[in-house]
């Protein structure tokens, strides 16, 4: 059984027991979360939202709060001097889905 969910602008396909990593939540570390923007959920037949699946959840437990590794931005205009370095560190939410309920 799996279903995708939309979460922090992207759509995610989940199954019971995986952890995913989305956009940062607020909600503290230990918590449940329920996500109830389910766009699709598939247990032998499919059954798809307009945009949503009423009375569809799926619920998971956040693990953790981080952030992921840097990446560097730099930019060059050739023959002029401009040179613009930086960084940056996207936070990120770390989920164990536990149950859907379809």
């Amino acid at each position: 059984m799996y279903a995708v969910i939309e979460t922090g602008g992207k759509q995610i396909r989940v199954e019971e027991g995986m952890t995913i990593y989305i956009e940062k939540l607020d909600v503290e570390a230990g918590n449940d979360v329920k996500f109830d923007k389910v766009l699709l959920v598939s247990d032998g037949k499919v059954q798809v939202g307009t945009p949503y699946l009423n009375g569809v959840t799926v619920d998971g437990t956040i693990e953790k709060h981080g952030k992921q590794k840097k990446i560097i931005i730099f930019k060059i205009k050739p023959k002029k001097k401009y040179r613009k370095k930086q960084g940056h560190r996207q936070p990120y939410t770390k989920v164990v889905i536990n149950k859907i309920n379809a």
